[in-house]
């Protein structure tokens, strides 16, 4: 893609107006022609309440590789106030295998034992797979996220 191209898509991104579908599609297109002007959009997408989406935004961000993306990502993640969007960062954490992946996942998993119940179940459960896949293992006792059913209350 030519650097014209990259600069209208660009422009997508910060000019008012464009729906939120437009300025995926020109973040996603920028993250493919590796121009870290999409990261930004992308980390915002990523925190999205549509799964869909957020897991497109992961792709991009992926392929983007942007230094920036595992702390967006671990930041979103052991966000408390958004746990139920957390999967996409969560993976992506795993697939990035970035320095910051294991202390996150570590922190999440822990949140939500302490405080089990069906709502984050999935969640927990990412963060204890992804901490085996990163070879750092699931904190040890009993709790969601290792095939166990949370407590019942």
């Amino acid at each position: 893609m030519d650097s014209a191209s990259r600069d209208r898509l660009a422009q997508v991104l910060s000019a008012p107006g464009h729906p939120l579908e437009v300025r995926e599609a020109a973040a996603v297109e920028l993250a493919e022609a590796g121009d870290r002007r999409a990261f930004e959009t992308l980390a915002l997408l990523l925190n999205y309440r549509d799964e869909a989406r957020a897991h497109q935004a992961a792709k991009a961000l992926l392929r983007l590789g942007d230094p920036r993306t595992g702390r967006a990502a671990a930041a979103l993640a052991t966000n408390p106030l958004r746990v139920a969007y957390a999967l996409p960062a969560i993976g992506l954490l795993v697939e990035l295998r970035a320095p910051e992946a294991v202390p996150a996942l570590s922190e999440t998993l822990a949140r939500l034992r302490a405080q089990p119940g069906p709502a984050h179940e999935r969640v927990a459960r990412a963060c204890a797979e992804g901490l085996e896949i990163l070879g750092a293992g699931a904190a040890d006792g009993p709790g969601p996220g290792r095939g166990e059913a949370p407590a019942e209350r």
